[in-house]
Order: C-alpha cells, then sequence, then structure tokens
C-alpha cells in the first residue's frame, strides 16, 4: 500500500519504521531532510507542511491510499480534511476534532458540557481585569496556559516558573499582547499535585485501542529543573503501566480518553486517528492535563518500538472507522527514549552545528536510533533550533533499557545535550515514594 507520511521529526521516523515493517511504501513530506526518514521512503516531498495545496497535490501525483500526520500544526491548517477530500484517507483527525489539542479552551469546555470525569477548575481569561478575576476565584496556585498551540513550551507553573502574583500576572500580559499561541486568551487551571503520565490510543470515532502507558519529561535539566521543551525522554514498563500506576488508574485513564471520543461524535467532530491523552495522577486519581490529536514525541517511538501488530492495518483501520485490537499488539517489554538535543535547547539552540552519529554502533549495542530535526547534507547531519535523535533501549526491564540507551549515547558527538537521570533507578524509585505519599500509602 502507497501511504503518504508528513512530517520530519523523530516521532515520524518511528512512524515511517512502523509503517515499512508492515509493507508500506511511504511517501514522505517534510520541511527538513531528515536521513532516517529519507533512507525509509521511496520520494520525499521537502516543502512546508501547512501548504496543504501542495501535500495534498503530491498524495494525488504519487497515488497515496492512506495519509498519517504527525505533527500537530498541518492537524491545524485542515491538512488531513484536504486529504480527505481529495480521495487519501487520513489516519489522523479532522480540524474540526483536532481542536482537542489546538484550542485548550475548547477542550475544557468539551469536559465540561459533557461532564467528563477528570476535569479540573479553570477560568478562560481574555484580559488582564479577567486574570485579576480569575486569580481571586482560584487562588494563585495555578497553571497559565495560552490556548493555543506553543510546541510544548507555552504552560507555565507557579511554584516552578512563576513565584509571584505579580509574575503570574506579567507572564498573562506577555501571552494577551505577543498572541502566544495564536490568540488572546489564556486557560487558567488549578495546579495539580501528583505524577504525570501519557497513555495514547488508537481511535476509529467511536472506540480506542489503548497503548501501553508513559511518562514523557519535558524540563530541559537533569533533576527535573529548568525550562519546558517539547520532551527530552520517556520510559514505559512491560505491563503498560509505570512503576508508580496501578491497573485501576490506568484504565480510569482510558475510560476518560473513550468518553472524549463519544463526546467529539455527539458534538459532530467525529476523531479518527491517534490520540494522546497527558494524566495528572493525583490522590483522587487521573486527571486531564492535556489532549493532543497525534502521537506524543518522543512518546511515539516508545510505543512503536514495541508495537508487534500491522501499523497498516491499524491506520486503515482508524482512517475507515473500524480499528480493531486484533491488529494493536504490543511487545511485553520495557523501553527507554533519550533524546539528544543541541546545546543551549530550550533557551537557544546551536543550529547549524555538525553531529557525528555512528549508527553501525549504536545497533550494534542493541538501540533504535530516530532521528529528529536534523538536515542531512553532503553525508552530514546538522542540528536544527530543534531536538536531533532520539535513541531507543527496549528490554525485559525498564533499568535494562535504560542501560542499553547510555551504551549507545556514546556512539553520537558534538555539541549536544542529554539528560542522563531519565528512568534511572534512583528516579523511579523517588516517583514510587512520592506518589504513595500522595494517596497517603507507605511506600
Amino acid at each position: 500500500m502507497k501511504v503518504l507520511a508528513v512530517g520530519g521529526g523523530a516521532r515520524e521516523h518511528a512512524i515511517v519504521a512502523a509503517l515499512v515493517r508492515s509493507g508500506a511504501e511511504v511517501y514522505s513530506c517534510m520541511k527538513n531532510r531528515n536521513p532516517g526518514i529519507v533512507r525509509l521512503s521511496k520520494e520525499c516531498l521537502f516543502a512546508d507542511d501547512h501548504d496543504v495545496a501542495k501535500v495534498v497535490e503530491f498524495a494525488r501525483a504519487k497515488g497515496a491510499e492512506l495519509a498519517i500526520i504527525g505533527p500537530e500544526g498541518p492537524l491545524e491548517a485542515g491538512l488531513s480534511d484536504g486529504l480527505s477530500k481529495a480521495g487519501t484517507p487520513a489516519a489522523s483527525p479532522s480540524q474540526s476534532a483536532a481542536r482537542i489539542e489546538t484550542s485548550k479552551s475548547f477542550m475544557r469546555g468539551l469536559l465540561r458540557r459533557h461532564r467528563i470525569r477528570g476535569s479540573v477548575k479553570y477560568e478562560i481569561v481574555d484580559d488582564v481585569q479577567e486574570m485579576h478575576r480569575a486569580l481571586e476565584e482560584l487562588g494563585e496556585n495555578v497553571v497559565v496556559k495560552p490556548t493555543g498551540l506553543t510546541g510544548g513550551k507555552g504552560v507555565k507553573v507557579f511554584g516552578e516558573h512563576m513565584r509571584t502574583k505579580d509574575e503570574i500576572i506579567a507572564y498573562a500580559e506577555e501571552v494577551l499582547s505577543k498572541r502566544i499561541g495564536g490568540s488572546a486568551q489564556i486557560v487558567l487551571e488549578e495546579k495539580l499535585v501528583g505524577e504525570e503520565l501519557t497513555i495514547q490510543a488508537f481511535s476509529d470515532g467511536k472506540k480506542v485501542v489503548p497503548m501501553p502507558a508513559v511518562q514523557d519529561h519535558k524540563r530541559a535539566y537533569e533533576g527535573d529543573i529548568g525550562p519546558n521543551t517539547g520532551g527530552m525522554g520517556s520510559y514505559s514498563q512491560k505491563d503498560g503501566l509505570l512503576p508508580f500506576l496501578r491497573k485501576d488508574e490506568y484504565e480510569a485513564a482510558v475510560r476518560i480518553i473513550g468518553n472524549v471520543i463519544s463526546a467529539l461524535a455527539k458534538d459532530g467532530s467525529e476523531y479518527r486517528g491517534t490520540i494522546y491523552g497527558q494524566f495528572m495522577l493525583t490522590k483522587d486519581g487521573p486527571k486531564v492535563i492535556e489532549f493532543n490529536a497525534r502521537f506524543g514525541d518522543p512518546e511515539a517511538m516508545n510505543v512503536l518500538s514495541l508495537l508487534d501488530g500491522d501499523f497498516v492495518a491499524i491506520c486503515e483501520g482508524m482512517a475507515g472507522g473500524t480499528v480493531s485490537r486484533r491488529d494493536a499488539r504490543f511487545a511485553p517489554k520495557a523501553s527507554v527514549c533519550k533524546y539528544v538535543v543541541p546545546e543551549g535547547y530550550g533557551t537557544k539552540s546551536l543550529a547549524g552545528e555538525e553531529i557525528v552519529v555512528d549508527e553501525r554502533a549504536i545497533e550494534k549495542d542493541g538501540a533504535l536510533l530516530y532521528y529528529a530535526n536534523v538536515n542531512e547534507q553532503g553525508g552530514k547531519v546538522f542540528t536544527t533550533t530543534s531536538r536531533s535523535l532520539g535513541i531507543v533501549g527496549v528490554s525485559e526491564e525498564i533499568a535494562q533499557a535504560e542501560g542499553i540507551v547510555e551504551r549507545a549515547l556514546k556512539h553520537v558527538s558534538g555539541r549536544i545535550h542529554v539528560r542522563h537521570d531519565i528512568a534511572k533507578q534512583e528516579m523511579l524509585d523517588a516517583k514510587v515514594r512520592r506518589m504513595a505519599g500522595i494517596r497517603g500509602e507507605q511506600a
């Protein structure tokens, strides 16, 4: 089957690799020249993936029978709709359904209207005067979110990024005046206490087929400090849970995702594609932080590296409204992903720097390599301002998978940065103890 894949990051490299393993002939569209995607693709279009007309024409010219869109930007631009109208069904949501990610105010309103469990106290703010009123209502222990897309870098949390009411107001003024996220609107939410986790699921518009839980790490530096990023690394556990996550809590989060899919269908925005639920596990169970209308990045690398089923069949099922659990099988193993990023990532990345990658040595050490937002020129790999490559280890236990990644990372050099503490045993033990304390249990 001829499949169009859109996007040039490590998430998309993992998507394309899974498609090829399932026998697809892949045609790719991306802005940068990702060497991993280029090698696996029959042909590539190097263009702005927001240019709906150009991407649709490429799909038509190559006879693409199916499409999957990696990043959120093209979804907001209506690429899925454009492809479907032109005869290429997409295993990615429509512009309307993608509002579950592209508009935080829409998402919160959906949960409130349909009385879906797992929501939080929040206020929608359009000016500074409303911000003062909302703070009186919610208090200062809040999270400030631009309502639109910010690449995972626009959210600020009281006690971490903001220390006083004046700092909250100052950031609100910045968001409103600069229209961060694309509009002069803020979602102000109560701050949740617990452990964050991600559950992704395949949806055909009616039902959801969940994937293993994953925990991502947004902060740039070890010890969970520094600026928010698109994600520095992630891990999963062989039973599909996490060291601090119980089965009943996982199932509660999956029910929330299913209820969201049902709510969208009732509102006339049937959701077909991968959906990503980011939750905070609290003493009262999972609470919704956000939804993404796509695979997570880096979480896609964890789950797709474990996928034993037929990914093309899964995508056909999502696009056609008949996704099957039979196709969505995952190996009962742990996975760890760590991102290699340019120096300065999270503040001011060093772009245009060469990265030396010994692919054979990485493979010999048993790790998987996924190129991210890099450019290949003359056989060399150069950084952009975004993340550079993901290294994934798969094994029986998290500790073993983490060791595979660390060994493989020695075969990458340049002016780079890595968060080495992700998935270390000390970190995992601390999370278990913290969650036990929140629940009022003994670790």
